[in-house]
């Protein structure tokens, strides 16, 4: 599993090494865009529309749009020190808080912990510890140039961490339109709807849900594959410099050439004069 950050777990005077892998893996389906005409993959390009042309990667800088059309620029060393600065700090746990109390709106993504060296008591420790008490650990973490908001907690004896939104990246439920207020149910609606839910119960079992869109698309693309409904993407060959190379000295041997020949015809088409002066 593919180590993707390593740091320190802290909580109190006891400091966990820890290594941090994806929990999770997107299994959508990617589908390219080909030009209809030809069956070649679509490029998208950075263009700046000002110079009207496109711009390679070492010449786009970053910037805060902090007005319409108007930015603070922030060069790579600022955004690396700073990123430097809040990365080498320790993931310290700030509080520990029981799980039941967030709401799942706040949860965005996991990520599996292991101990890195020598951290493994400790790690067993804080582990057991979480187990017994039922709390989960409140703490902040630098995860790709943002810090992160995170519970840690438990998964199937393994150490999770979950990042979690703060406060202000939650919208206000007061801004979703046209939401009821408390509406006057009639007593038959709602004891049949109850008996519904009661009848539709179920402990949870994640292996009996399963992504029916995937599945039936990836069935198409299989189908099609084995109906032969291929096309393949042909580039068209770009000159490479040994080609460029061979062309240039081709053209330069052509013009050698016919300066070769118009100076022989020079030398061999004596003028009138000429051939009166050797004649006396």
């Amino acid at each position: 599993m593919h180590t993707m950050w390593k740091g320190t777990i802290s909580f109190g005077l006891v400091n966990i090494p820890v290594k941090m892998h994806a929990a999770t893996e997107n299994k959508d389906i990617k589908l390219r865009n080909l030009h209809k005409e030809c069956q070649t993959p679509v490029k998208y390009q950075k263009v700046c529309p000002n110079c009207d042309r496109e711009v390679e990667n070492d010449e786009i800088v970053k910037a805060y749009e902090y007005a319409k059309n108007k930015f603070v620029v922030l060069d790579d060393e600022e955004l690396e020190n700073l990123k430097k600065e809040q990365g080498d700090k320790a993931v310290e746990i700030m509080d520990f808080v029981d799980l039941d109390e967030i709401d799942p709106i706040y949860f965005e993504k996991s990520y599996y912990l292991s101990p890195n060296e020598g951290g493994s008591k400790s790690y067993g420790l804080l582990r057991s510890a979480l187990e017994e008490t039922g709390k989960i650990g409140v703490a902040k973490i630098m995860i790709r140039s943002k810090e992160q908001l995170a519970v840690i907690r438990i998964y199937q004896n393994t150490l999770v961490v979950e990042t979690i939104h703060y406060p202000d990246e939650v919208r206000d439920v007061k801004d979703v339109p046209n939401v009821p207020a408390e509406t006057n149910n009639e007593e038959k609606e709602l004891e049949t709807a109850k008996m519904l839910i009661d009848q539709m119960s179920a402990e949870f079992d994640p292996e009996k849900y399963k992504d029916e869109y995937r599945t039936a698309l990836m069935d198409l693309i299989e189908a099609k594959k084995d109906g032969n409904e291929v096309t393949t993407a042909e580039e068209k060959p770009k000159p490479d410099n040994v080609t460029n190379l061979m062309d240039a000295l081709q053209e330069s041997l052509d013009r050698a050439q016919k300066d070769k020949k118009s100076k022989t015809k020079r030398k061999t088409a004596v003028s009138p004069k000429e051939k009166k002066k050797v004649a006396k």
